[in-house]
């Protein structure tokens, strides 16, 4: 046997129209108009062959059978409102999977897990390392940090750090035989290349210097191997700024030259549109984004 249920729309309608005996605060409440407020009542009442209000002297007062009806609709919506808040404190914990790139994961976000476990010790992140970010969220996936434009659609995408690229190298080659005083000082050195060699050839091309070799050099297919190659004093790398910073602080990598590249993409920390606001997703987007402008207020500061 079906249930008979009025339009749910119009429930919504009536209750919040009761409790504040306003159309126009009901209407404010769920963000439509008087108008909408004043059809789905007039719709409801037509449902079920019952008035449900009267207006009294310019103010609206509930009918006897409005008010019965009302005492017990306000507790179901009480109900569901309960097992939702419910619902999305369970959610708050248990698993997190989190979809990144390995570079971004052993440079910048293992380092600093330990702190969102600390916050939010009832979480479990899972780190799932992937070659190719973009389309990595998948069903399996809760959030995820993509390398790129920022547009993705469907996604909800926030920036984590503006990107650029930046000369780093061994401290060690700083004092060798082959000083590096001038941009010009590394048509004599190695050359570290992430991916491909398209990076430095835009470096040199933007301080247009001509006489650098850059079809010489090791790839990496990594950007982590790049940096442990320049760590290693192998030769001077392009690297990113975000994952460099953490071995220049550290003394393992300095910068020989301030000229950077700046980058038309950046790391962003994405998940689904629908999911942004709901627990632990909700959880770790607050705590990242929040510590990314901390550090960056702590970089500006520092200089």
């Amino acid at each position: 046997m079906s249930r008979r249920l009025p339009p749910l729309n119009a429930l919504k309608a009536f209750e919040a129209a009761a409790r504040n005996l306003s159309f126009t605060r009901a209407a404010e409440e769920l963000f439509v108009t008087q108008a909408a407020i004043s059809h789905q009542i007039k719709g409801l009442e037509e449902y079920l062959g019952i008035k449900l209000f009267r207006r009294r002297n310019r103010s609206l007062l509930l009918s006897e059978e409005g008010q019965s009806y009302f005492l017990e609709i306000k507790d179901i919506f009480s109900a569901i409102s309960d097992a939702t808040e419910r619902l999305l404190a369970r959610s708050a914990k248990g698993a997190l999977t989190v979809s990144l790139q390995p570079s971004f994961a052993i440079q910048w976000l293992v380092p600093r897990l330990v702190r969102f476990s600390e916050v939010h010790p009832d979480i479990d992140v899972r780190i799932k390392a992937v070659d190719l970010d973009e389309g990595s969220l998948t069903d399996d996936v809760d959030v995820a940090i993509y390398y790129g434009r920022g547009n993705w659609p469907g996604l909800r995408a926030d920036k984590l750090h503006a990107e650029y690229l930046i000369p780093v190298c061994s401290p060690m080659l700083l004092m060798g035989v082959k000083p590096l005083k001038t941009p010009e000082d590394l048509t004599r050195h190695t050359l570290l290349h992430d991916t491909s060699r398209r990076d430095w050839k835009a470096w040199f091309k933007q301080l247009d210097i001509q006489a650098a070799n850059v079809n010489q050099g090791p790839i990496f297919s990594h950007s982590s191997m790049v940096i442990q190659a320049a760590i290693h004093g192998q030769g001077v790398a392009l690297g990113h700024s975000v994952l460099t910073q953490p071995e220049i602080d550290a003394g393992r990598l300095v910068c020989p030259f301030e000229q950077v590249l700046m980058s038309k993409n950046a790391y962003y920390l994405v998940c689904h549109e629908s999911q942004a606001a709901l627990g632990k997703i909700a959880a770790f987007r607050e705590w990242m984004l929040a510590l990314v402008i901390t550090e960056e207020k702590q970089k500006a500061l520092n200089g």
